[in-house]
């Protein structure tokens, strides 16, 4: 019985999904959330600029769809709190949205300007709603991007029918990152490692898990949590790491990746661990 359940706990790692470039990067990755806190002016030009600027390969992004499809580097449904005016993105056509500014200044990007202004940037990104996965697969395609990005979402739906046009358009997988259910059935893995919640872990093919570092007052990544994941060939990015302290931890305890805000700070510690110098090559 337990060669048994050892060969089919093989077959099933073996289902892991496989190499994806996005994430050939020796060490751990710092990410720069929506380009790092600059001013308020998340997710634009200037924000991503300066992130590069100081050495970071990976930007973490969100998209949203315009109402005439197309594709923006946003995170909120609407307007207001970002650019300080009314308008939900996805019933306004982009000749409305492009008038926007964000914190006052900053236009709203589109994703291919983004993809096309650092060639050698990598992307993290958040698909907000259902209405951007046409529009995101096309900007791929037409952009031959595939192997820069990673997409993620906080709705499993979303994902899979992300891989399903992925693989319908491109006729190939895309880096993705485990949905919510399979982030729950890993955290169930770390406590109890039943061999149905390995399977439904590993289904989706996904090659990383990208969880909050807390939840509510408790940390969710532990070293039983790494260790599970690890075993299952995944790796871990904790998002969004602000507390040097914590962002410590993380390294301390064998993270793959850390997302922040302070983009300074991260880059400050890693250097001082030997690691920034992996950050941009």
């Amino acid at each position: 019985m337990v060669n048994r359940l050892s060969r089919r706990r093989a077959a099933i790692l073996e289902q892991v999904s496989p190499e994806f470039a996005f994430l050939d990067h020796p060490g751990p990755i710092p990410f720069a959330h929506r380009g790092g806190s600059l001013n308020g002016l998340e997710n634009s030009m200037a924000a991503f600029g300066r992130a590069i600027d100081l050495g970071y390969r990976y930007l973490e992004t969100d998209v949203r769809a315009t109402a005439d499809g197309v594709l923006l580097t946003f995170h909120d449904a609407d307007l207001q709190r970002v650019a300080g005016r009314p308008g939900e993105i996805a019933r306004l056509p982009y000749a409305r949205v492009a008038a926007a500014r964000i914190g006052g200044r900053e236009p709203i990007p589109r994703l291919e300007d983004v993809l096309g202004a650092w060639p050698a940037a990598r992307l993290n990104i958040d698909v907000k709603a259902e209405s951007a996965i046409a529009p995101l697969t096309e900007v791929l395609r037409r952009t031959g991007a595939w192997d820069r990005v990673c997409v993620t979402s906080f709705s499993s739906r979303r994902l899979r029918h992300v891989r399903a046009r992925m693989r319908l358009l491109a006729g190939r997988d895309v880096c993705t990152a485990l949905g919510p259910r399979g982030v729950a059935a890993l955290r169930a893995h770390s406590v109890a490692g039943p061999l149905s919640v390995l399977l439904r872990t590993t289904a989706t093919g996904a090659p990383c898990a990208q969880v909050p570092y807390r939840f509510g007052g408790t940390r969710f990544i532990t070293p039983s949590f790494l260790a599970g994941a690890h075993s299952l060939g995944l790796k871990v990015h904790a998002w969004t790491v602000n507390d040097p302290a914590e962002m410590a931890r993380l390294l301390d305890l064998g993270v793959d990746g850390i997302i922040t805000d302070d983009i300074e700070t991260l880059r400050d510690l890693m250097r001082s661990r030997g690691l920034w110098a992996t950050a941009t090559t």
